[in-house]
């Protein structure tokens, strides 16, 4: 009968637990040593895709931060800066020259302003009164669900036309005070029902109205004259002006006349093309080390991967790419002395450079400067360039907001979505992230979006970091091998207690036969002693 004794390897002496887990470690080592080669190698694809990723990310968020910042743009400045806050305005490349500038009035919104109530709790009388503006009227109703000053500040809020009421506390008591957008055109009149309550009649204003309403500011348009050419506008914020600049008109200063100067920012830009070869070297230098073909197991990580290999290609052809439309001039860095050497990096030619600069300035201005240009300047493009693809795009059936009723129109034949006065490309078109405001009086109009080295980069960046893009294609496989990886681990480590178990069962059932043959030999040998003493 087998005892504890024998199954642990006493019976013969040989330690048969020790043999089954060496010989079992002998033969998992190698499967367990390609499995952590094969779990090394995709951990190091996995963080060279991030770190490939972060330097793309890194180089458009930077370029795109120096753009914004404006630097890279014909600078204007005002020898009075009281009067006005004078930019250029992102995505155009107009050629400026100086000109003078007086502010002769600002725009203002009508303001009322009632007698004053015990508190903003005090009854303002039931009834209606009609709220009329160049946008349309509204009926505001004052019933005893809100009869007080804030309910009635409530109501005239509520109708939607772009009038303000608030209720204004001080030492003498509580007033209703109404306010309008900026322009003579936005005017507002507010007229009571013959039923209403007297109360309520003295927060009516008019032609001919006698009431508490009082007002303090006038609607009236802005009044500018640039150049000594008179002009109006009805909004302090300026852009159809000056093509290429935007004014924030900030005092009126009849009879000041202020000059304006504009200086290139040819400096900036050399610096900035500079820069640009040197960040786009070291994007492209990970690139070329994650997929080397190496020698002596000295391979990229990511090498033969189609996800990064695209996005390397991506980033060569930058330099080919045409970055601005406007013929005659230079259209491509190729052209302005950067040059792709054999490995993808660039070198930059500073002779061609400057020379190009003093030759097209306002081309090369555009290289950096995403451009976005509409026909008509009735249509507004309010939408960033970078964030739409690059082309032209034409806008037909366009009405503009009316009566409460938003803008309407189509981009390419295909309906827009009306937001009030603008209007959104849809989904489904080519211009997506596209927003225009349409004024009145203009039916169709071309938009052209010229996206320049930022806008290219960050197409870039979202591209491959789209959901369907390339970072997310290659993370997908290297989950999908390092769900595998695991799973040969598991099989592995299933496999392996199997084969020890056997072995281990094998050796123990060896060691009892062995305890067997020796107890027979003891058994033998004690017989012949005794035979050997007989015989004496």
């Amino acid at each position: 009968m087998t005892n504890i004794t024998n199954a642990l390897g006493a019976g013969s002496g040989i330690d048969v637990r020790a043999i089954a887990e060496r010989l079992s470690a002998a033969v998992k080592a190698p499967r367990e040593a390609a499995i952590t080669k094969r779990e090394a190698a995709n951990e190091a694809r996995i963080s060279s895709l991030a770190d490939v990723a972060s330097s793309v990310s890194s180089f458009s968020s930077a370029l795109a931060t120096l753009v914004r910042g404006g630097s890279l743009r014909k600078q204007v400045s005002l020898s009075d800066p009281s009067l006005a806050k004078v930019t250029t305005v992102a995505g155009s490349t107009a050629n400026l020259n100086a000109f003078s500038l007086e502010v002769r009035q600002l725009a203002k919104g009508q303001t009322l302003e009632s007698a004053p109530l015990a508190s903003r709790l005090s009854a303002v009388g039931r009834g209606t009164l009609t709220l009329a503006t160049s946008a349309g009227s509204a009926a505001i109703t004052i019933d005893d669900s809100n009869n007080s000053l804030t309910g009635l500040a409530g109501a005239i809020n509520q109708a939607g036309l772009g009038i303000s009421a608030s209720v204004v506390t001080d030492s003498t008591g509580a007033r209703l005070v109404v306010k309008g957008s900026a322009g003579a055109a936005n005017s507002f009149t507010l007229t009571a029902a013959n039923d209403a309550e007297p109360q309520l009649a003295q927060f009516a204003f008019g032609a001919g109205i006698v009431s508490d309403m009082n007002q303090t500011v006038a609607a009236q348009d802005a009044i500018m004259r640039i150049d000594g050419v008179q002009v109006t506008r009805p909004s302090n914020l300026v852009r159809d002006l000056v093509e290429g600049l935007q004014f924030e008109l900030t005092a009126e200063k009849p009879g000041v006349i202020a000059q304006t100067t504009v200086s290139r920012p040819n400096e900036a830009i050399s610096q900035a093309v500079g820069d640009f070869v040197d960040a786009f070297n070291q994007v492209m230098t990970k690139l070329n080390a994650a997929l080397a073909a190496g020698q002596g197991g000295s391979s990229g990580a990511l090498r033969g991967n189609t996800a990064v290999t695209a996005i390397r290609k991506q980033f060569a052809e930058i330099t080919t790419a045409k970055l601005v439309g406007d013929p005659g001039g230079p259209q491509t860095l190729a052209e302005i002395g950067v040059r792709t050497n054999r490995d993808g990096s660039l070198s930059l030619d500073r002779a061609r450079l400057t020379d190009m600069l003093a030759r097209f300035p306002d081309a090369i201005e555009g290289f950096f400067n995403p451009k976005q240009l509409s026909s008509d300047p009735r249509v507004v493009i309010k939408s960033s360039p970078d964030r739409v693809a690059p082309g032209r795009y034409e806008l037909t059936d366009l009405v503009a907001a009316s009566g409460g009723v938003a803008a309407s129109g189509r981009i390419d034949g295909v309906a827009m979505t009306g937001v009030g006065v603008n209007l959104v490309a849809p989904a489904s078109s080519r211009a997506l992230g596209l927003i225009v405001g349409v004024e009145a009086g203009v039916n169709a109009a071309t938009i052209t979006i010229e996206p320049g080295l930022s806008g290219m980069l960050s197409q870039i960046q979202r591209s491959i970091q789209a959901p369907s893009g390339a970072v997310a294609s290659a993370r997908a496989g290297f989950a999908v091998e390092a769900r595998s990886i695991a799973e040969d681990r598991e099989k592995l480590e299933v496999q392996s207690g199997k084969y020890y178990s056997q072995l281990l069962q094998s050796f123990t059932a060896m060691d009892v036969r062995v305890s067997s043959f020796k107890a027979t030999q003891n058994y033998l040998d004690q017989q012949i002693r005794m035979w050997s003493r007989s015989n004496d």
